[in-house]
């Protein structure tokens, strides 16, 4: 059974492995010309994420990688002094087993754990699909396919052009997230450094593998934004407006945004879908139910999802209308759940 995934991120790259281990012939096609080296954020893995990489073989590449903070200083507008806390403790309270790793090395793990036996395609997109499963794709030649999965995150090409209008179901948060790469000596080994003030926060960090660090701003604006995800001269604008005068050190992170080899931008959105399957078309992690970036453990529910995508059509046979049937079944919870704490 042939079976395309869009999107090499954290999803893909897992369900590409769980089902290449189960018979199926897996091709993974990214957008991007080659994973993604810089830039990015920390993400957090817990139950039941830690149990699925253990059993990928891949634990000791994360615990290589993690970003090794254990503690958080705030400093709050009008207090003499920080804030004081501790990560360990404060995870601890959340989940008995938990990492904090970048997003980007946390991919390139995944997508290594299955390298040898599924196909890579860098560099090319799908821009159509029919009810047969024939993949046309912006480069190479149209190929046909079992099942097509669209991995490729919230604002997912595939879901635009299999499920059209009902593509829009979203909900804002009302908040907005960015990630700035800033020179390393802007933040120190196991501190995240972070100025809050009414509706924004600003903190950095970096990790010991890190040739750089970052500055994440994460703000509610007084009044909605109206930009283009790709907007980036628009976005930059937006953080120095609600960012500038914070504090002496958020306004170095501030001076990095025109030289920064990386930035990241976006709206912390929610999708709304109440179902994430059409014909041989389903959608895992982001693209299908992403509770919102940053707040909702997106991460970790994406691994799951392509989990037990992966088992669904193992189960099935390969009937991919049992198994899109059983894969909603069980995912629901865990999306509602997610989408609810976001």
């Amino acid at each position: 059974m042939r079976v395309l995934i869009s999107g090499a991120s954290i999803a893909g790259p897992v369900l590409a492995y769980w089902l290449t281990r189960r018979g199926f012939d897996v091709t993974v096609v990214e957008q991007a010309a080659e994973l993604r080296k810089t830039g990015g954020h920390a993400v957090d893995l817990f139950r039941p994420a830690m149990d699925i990489s253990e059993r990928m073989g891949v634990l000791p590449r994360i615990a290589e990688r993690t970003t090794g903070t254990d503690v958080l200083l705030a400093y709050r507008r009008g207090a003499a002094r920080p804030a004081r806390i501790d990560f360990d403790k404060l995870y601890g309270a959340m989940s008995d087993r938990h990492v904090e790793i970048m997003r980007d090395d946390l991919s390139e793990i995944y997508v290594d754990a299955g390298r040898d036996d599924v196909e890579y395609v860098f560099g090319d997109r799908v821009v159509a699909v029919d009810e047969d499963g024939r993949v046309e794709f912006a480069r190479g030649a149209s190929r046909r396919f079992d099942v097509v999965v669209g991995a490729d995150g919230l604002h997912s090409g595939v879901r635009q052009l299999v499920f059209g209008p009902d593509a829009g179901h979203t909900r804002f948060l009302g908040g907005h997230l960015s990630v700035v790469s800033v020179p390393k000596s802007f933040a120190r080994d196991g501190i995240s450094t972070c100025y809050a003030d009414a509706g924004k926060l600003a903190m950095s960090y970096t990790a010991d593998h890190l040739a750089d660090a970052r500055a994440v701003f994460i703000f509610r604006p007084r009044r909605p934004l109206v930009l283009d995800h790709r907007d980036g001269a628009g976005q930059r604008t937006a953080l120095r407006h609600e960012f500038a005068g914070i504090a002496p050190e958020v306004d170095s992170w501030l001076g990095e945004l025109d030289r920064t080899p990386a930035f990241y931008f976006d709206s912390i959105t929610q999708l709304q879908l109440t179902s994430w399957s059409r014909g041989r078309v389903t959608l895992v992690g982001d693209a299908g139910y992403c509770p919102g970036p940053a707040v909702g453990g997106s991460t970790s529910l994406a691994v799951l999802g392509a989990y037990v995508l992966a088992g669904e059509l193992a189960a099935a046979g390969g009937d991919h209308v049992r198994a899109f049937a059983a894969y909603e079944q069980a995912m629901r919870e865990p999306a509602l759940r997610s989408r609810a704490f976001a």
